[in-house]
């Protein structure tokens, strides 16, 4: 491609124009045609083959994030080609890549280095995937592997560095494990869950769907529970117990916070690993004197670092482990079908708009 194109297409936030009195907010997204910025140095351009819907888009939309930005375009996760750069003798041109979705955090252990950002439908950056083409540092681009194709590719990025940071970082887990990962059907539960498989670790899950249980068993947990009966925990160490009599659970992925540490204190081991990386079921976790003497690790989790995210793709690459798609929608105009479906909370894996072959759909 020798000419930048001077347009692009986005789905962009708008403040909600029919808000009732006591009502919930629920801002609108519409299509726009933007102008695409000129390539400045280190900068590349990337025609968007597929971009994913994560929670936060929906949570954007409700006003329930940090510095929602009316007038930003939406979306955090995208895969497409680099076709133009500030280098015209770039050696990424024509390269499959996807976009890094996070700044500010490059590779320090502990937390990000500056402010920290993710993409879409934010203040900062002001940046966003949902959108036929997209100007980026180069830097921030990462290949794709070739074991992925552009949907695959798409739902990998945000989804797989905080499962990563999870089991990896935080969690430690390791060959022969026991993990708890709890809401299996989300698209980082289902992540850390093929993380953990592929590490070797045995997996067990939690959910408030038979479905889901049974899909987490297809991808090689050992097995589940309905986490709304009350005596789950219970449940899962019987469970446990008819594979080893002396199982116990080394690590928990959890996404609800609450009472997770009181629900797993009967399974889990001395010094054991709890790891959270959300909080739907209660915005605090109780963790009492009884967890201290039992040297329980209660471990925070958020996303991960551009380092993070490098090595999860390479181990991705290395076990040819892809990420769970459960829909995908034709082109970015349908877009809003993405948002009713993660608002339906229905889904089991990630929702991912394929754009059409030649990256601009219809006008």
């Amino acid at each position: 491609m020798t000419d930048q194109p001077k347009t692009t297409r986005c789905l962009v936030l708008k403040e909600a124009k029919h808000i009732q009195k006591d009502a919930p907010v629920y801002h609108d997204v519409v299509m726009e045609q933007r102008e695409v910025p000129s390539l400045k140095q280190g900068e590349v351009l990337v025609r968007i083959s597929a971009v994913a819907f994560n929670h936060r888009d929906v949570w954007i939309r409700k006003n329930m994030y940090p510095s929602v930005a009316v007038g930003s375009v939406m979306g955090s996760d995208a895969s497409g080609v680099v076709v133009a750069s500030a280098d015209g003798n770039d050696t990424l041109i024509g390269s499959r890549v996807f976009l890094v979705p996070m700044r500010g955090w490059e590779e320090d252990p502990r937390g990000a280095e500056r402010k920290f950002g993710i993409m879409g439908g934010t203040a900062y950056p002001v940046l966003g995937t949902f959108s036929d083409y997209v100007v980026i540092e180069r830097s921030q681009v990462i290949a794709t592997p070739d074991h992925l194709d552009d949907v695959h590719a798409a739902a990998w990025p945000l989804a797989g560095v905080t499962s990563w940071r999870a089991v990896v970082v935080k969690g430690q887990v390791t060959k022969g494990d026991n993990v708890l990962i709890t809401g299996i059907g989300g698209g980082v539960a289902l992540m850390a869950l093929q993380l953990c498989v592929a590490i070797g670790a045995h997996v067990w899950v939690t959910s408030g769907n038979e479905d889901k249980i049974k899909n987490a068993v297809s991808l090689g947990a050992k097995g589940g529970v309905i986490y709304k009966n009350e005596k789950w925990s219970a449940e899962l160490g019987e469970l446990m117990k008819k594979t080893d009599p002396s199982a116990k659970v080394d690590v928990v992925i959890d996404s609800a916070g609450g009472e997770i540490c009181a629900q797993t204190s009967k399974i889990i081991r001395e010094g054991g690993r709890i790891v959270v990386y959300g909080m739907t079921a209660a915005p605090k976790i109780s963790f009492t004197m009884r967890d201290v003497l039992k040297n329980i690790e209660l471990k925070g989790s958020t996303m991960g670092s551009h380092r993070d995210l490098i090595n999860a793709t390479e181990f991705i690459a290395k076990h040819r482990v892809s990420p769970v798609v459960s829909d995908v929608i034709n082109g970015l105009e349908n877009g809003e079908k993405g948002f009713e479906l993660m608002k339906s909370g229905g889904q089991v894996g990630k929702i991912v708009i394929k754009f059409n072959d030649d990256g601009k759909g219809k006008l």
